[in-house]
């Protein structure tokens, strides 16, 4: 498939909580246009449905369910596609006019492959800047044999989908793949079907200035950050609350309120990383150099610095290596529900990074979430560290044979 592809290729939730700046100094009021695109009818849905369920703005009008097309048409096979992308280079996922964005990226590719225009619905509706592990789209395709017209062709497999995708992709930014497809039933709806989603934001800790390897990828923060309070105020924010808080003025969800099964805070290791010589040294030890974990247990890879970056100096102290980075500590804000607000993962991060510096406090996070004003909060971490991680779905009795 790559790099020849044949002609007939071308065309051929409510749960019980676990607990576990901002681009500018202000809060964004950015105001975002909506899809060009509208199904062929309006069917009504409900208000549950109405709520958006990512990390995007409440269009003014209903999202429009469009399983009439593939219901009308039985050659049309739908396909569930789940997709990585790093956020810096596109206007935001959804589709824009004048602007480059994650769907019109992948509309463009699909129709490369099949040779027709197609429609790309996603899950979630991520900012200008924000990343994705794993966010999720649905489309129609139909497999059409340009040699014989009017000749229905059995839908592509799954495999065939993502590598020729892929292959019209890599002749673009390089920065968007497909990374899975599935065959769904013509009624699933990416993003009305998706039962939970998780958001991760990365946060590098320490004086020394941030990597061209980290650039764009993580929100730097000089100070030291205090990993114990940020969990205790997690405890605050856990649960089901009025979070008009957390929400940017121009969120127009219906209601406030959402259930917030997780937002925890953990320490990881900083990426990129490359074994010192200590890791090196163990790994060597345990006779299984490929396999052995860097670090296993006999070094903590949290160091700020490691063994190998220090050198003794003549009056005793410790000096740094020449030509060794000093690493930074490394922190990863989990958030996870069922849907969340506009702006919502980015205003608590700004609320918890404030707890981590000692400029606010426990009963700070307290009187915060109590006073359901966005004016209330802290500044909002900047859509460089925000990660779409993970679109949950329940695909027991969606798949399509």
């Amino acid at each position: 498939m790559a790099g020849n592809l044949t002609e007939e290729s071308h065309m051929t939730d409510e749960k019980k909580p676990t607990a576990s700046i901002s681009d500018n100094s202000k809060h964004s009021l950015d105001q975002r246009p909506e899809s060009p695109q509208r199904p062929p009818k309006i069917p009504r849905i409900s208000v549950e449905e109405d709520e958006d369920g990512g990390d995007f703005k409440q269009p003014k009008e209903p999202i429009l369910v469009d399983d009439t097309m593939s219901q009308k048409n039985p050659r049309l096979q739908r396909y569930l596609v789940a997709i990585e992308y790093i956020g810096t280079r596109f206007a935001g996922a959804q589709k824009q006019p004048n602007d480059r964005t994650v769907v019109g990226v992948l509309e463009e590719a699909f129709h490369k492959f099949i040779g027709q225009p197609v429609s790309i619905f996603c899950s979630s509706r991520t900012d200008a800047g924000v990343h994705a592990l794993s966010n999720v789209c649905h489309v129609d395709v139909e497999r059409i044999s340009k040699r014989r017209p009017g000749e229905v062709l059995p839908p592509h497999e799954p495999a065939v989908v993502r590598r020729a995708v892929n292959h019209f992709l890599q002749k673009n930014e390089g920065d968007i793949m497909v990374i899975d497809v599935r065959r769904v039933t013509p009624d699933f709806h990416a993003r009305y079907k998706a039962q939970e989603r998780t958001y991760f934001y990365r946060l590098l800790s320490g004086p020394e200035p941030l990597s061209i390897f980290e650039k764009d990828r993580a929100w730097h923060v000089p100070e030291e950050l205090d990993i114990l309070s940020m969990q205790r105020a997690c405890r605050v924010l856990v649960g089901h609350h009025d979070f008009s808080s957390f929400r940017a003025a121009s969120c127009q969800a219906k209601s406030p309120i959402r259930t917030l099964d997780e937002i925890s805070v953990t320490k990881v290791v900083s990426t990129p990383y490359f074994p010192s010589l200590r890791d090196r040294e163990v790994s060597i030890s345990t006779g299984d150099s490929l396999l052995a974990l860097p670090t296993a247990a006999k070094i903590d890879p949290l160091d700020l610095i490691s063994d190998e970056e220090k050198v003794s100096s003549p009056n005793g102290e410790s000096n740094y290596e020449f030509g060794i980075r000093r690493r930074h500590h490394c922190y990863v804000v989990t958030a996870r529900a069922c849907s969340f607000l506009y702006h919502q993962v980015r205003l608590l991060v700004g609320v918890l990074k404030c707890v981590g510096t000692g400029e606010l406090t426990i009963s700070d996070v307290e009187h915060i979430l109590n006073a359901k004003s966005v004016t209330a909060a802290s500044p909002m971490a900047p859509a460089c560290g925000l990660y779409l991680g993970r679109v949950k779905y329940d695909l027991s009795s969606d798949m399509s044979t």
